[in-house]
């Protein structure tokens, strides 16, 4: 398995990558399949079975509405934000869904969609089957999915033959790469021995898929959506979808500070600027608009705020214009790979310190390299950025990516920053390794009990009386 850089980071859309992306690419993906083995014009009807964390947060996370985009073709990265309501109003209002946009089948979400709230598939916490049916009512094709954080999906034939490709939507195969690394011991000693930065690395193993160029354009491309999401975050006002009646809040907080001129360096006012940005994104995620995943859509706003924090706070960034920017990203996305490969970026697998844990570790990481941090202190801010996120529970209210997880990406990007502050005053020795606390995460993980697990069963989801979802329990 290799993961890249444009795996961990997707433009894509709102509010979960595991709930609303990874069901949407598996929808296209057994759309495409009927299409490829020739039975897509044969379907009469299609049924999808959410189960585990699908079925009892889908409703809220918008996994009915993504799974429907995905039967009609559509892509997280391209699909018109704006259009979604009109195209899913056309198909409750028709009883037709355009399969791939263009095989008409008879649909109804009440009907064609169940949520299994209190069952689970074998391999994973959000499994989903697909099946499609002919007009006799015979079936046609079985696909099962697991959606495994982060928009990564796999099926029972990857489950069963890990060379093959991880996700449906990775943009490479399977590759030898020129610095293979799958533990932060390895990668430091890879650093050490070429005398290369983690962001060097990283690089050079892109370059098996892409070129430099080609990368370069990528990441900026990626920051660009980063910093629209911010602006559009910023401009809207009114309150997020889903029952829960939540306010709105980062126009407001965005007017004040430019109203009290606050925007200083390394000031307190520094860090009210780093909340707006994540707040921003975060509020546009809830909304189910564009954003990107960082590594996840629940923690989507960590990585953009930091990062926008870099840019207009930090002198660094004067000296290194954009190329600071893309050594960010790559670092960011090595420190990814590697709680990835060890542990988890799901919340419904290991709980919110797999999201906010792995996104601030990523951040703070990164944000240590483009201040001028040696490997060694990279690791280390790394590692106190998940260590102080260890444990986190994932228990969003009403089953709504907005409490508390909006206001936790805030806190994230403010760890972040001072993992990295604290990281920098060091020479990059300590204690404890960042292998060793992401071993701790997957551990922690398996030892919480699922209702704190992205079920909304648990912790704060039981403390506020919720708005019901019209979820058919199954």
């Amino acid at each position: 398995m290799t993961i890249s850089v444009f795996d961990l980071f997707k433009i894509g859309i709102g509010p979960s990558s595991s709930h609303t992306v990874g069901p949407m690419i598996a929808a296209r993906a057994f759309a495409v399949g009927l299409k490829n083995s020739k039975k897509l014009n044969n379907t009469h009807s299609v049924t999808i079975e959410l189960y585990g964390s699908l079925g009892a947060t889908g409703k809220g996370h918008g996994s009915d509405k993504a799974v429907v985009l995905g039967l009609m073709g559509e892509q997280a990265d391209t699909v018109d934000v704006d259009a979604v309501p009109r195209l899913l109003e056309s198909i409750d209002s028709s009883g037709i869904l355009p399969l791939l946009g263009a095989h008409k089948i008879s649909f109804n979400q009440t009907d064609n969609i169940l949520f299994y709230r209190k069952k689970s598939l074998d391999f994973h916490a959000n499994g989903m089957i697909f099946k499609a049916f002919n007009k006799l009512g015979k079936e046609l094709e079985r696909k099962e999915y697991y959606s495994v954080g982060g928009g990564f999906i796999i099926d029972e034939t990857q489950i069963n033959d890990p060379s093959q490709p991880f996700s449906a939507n990775l943009k490479q195969e399977n590759s030898t790469l020129p610095y293979l690394f799958t533990t932060a011991e390895t990668l430091l000693s890879l650093c050490q021995a070429q005398q290369l930065s983690i962001s060097d690395i990283m690089l050079q193993n892109e370059q098996v898929w892409h070129s430099e160029d080609e990368i370069k354009s990528e990441l900026l491309g990626i920051w660009q959506a980063m910093q629209d999401c911010v602006k559009k975050g910023c401009q809207q006002h009114g309150i997020l979808p889903g029952g829960l009646k939540v306010k709105r809040r980062a126009a407001e907080l965005c007017q004040s500070l430019k109203d009290e001129e606050t925007h200083e360096l390394f000031t307190q006012g520094s860090m009210d600027w780093v909340n707006l940005y994540a707040m921003a994104v975060n509020e546009e995620n809830a909304a189910g608009g564009r954003v990107v995943t960082a590594p996840t859509n629940g923690a989507a706003g960590i990585i953009p705020a930091v990062l926008h924090y870099y840019v207009n706070f930090c002198d660094a960034y004067k000296h290194a214009g954009d190329e600071g920017v893309i050594r960010f990203l790559l670092t960011a996305a090595a420190i990814g790979i590697i709680i990835k490969e060890n542990a988890s970026i799901s919340g419904a697998e290991v709980g919110c310190q797999g999201e906010v844990g792995s996104a601030s570790a990523m951040a703070a990481g990164a944000l240590t390299e483009v201040l001028g941090g040696t490997p060694e202190q990279v690791e280390n801010a790394a590692e106190i950025g998940i260590e102080h996120n260890l444990g986190l529970t994932c228990d969003p209210i009403g089953g709504l990516v907005q409490i508390p997880c909006i206001e936790r990406n805030a806190m994230g990007a403010v760890k972040a920053i001072n993992a990295s502050r604290m990281a920098l005053r060091g020479d990059g020795s300590h204690y404890v390794s960042l292998d060793k606390v992401i071993n701790t995460m997957r551990e922690t993980g398996k030892d919480m009990r699922a209702k704190y697990k992205e079920t909304a069963r648990g912790g704060l989801a039981l403390q506020v009386i919720e708005v019901p979802v019209n979820i058919v329990e199954c």
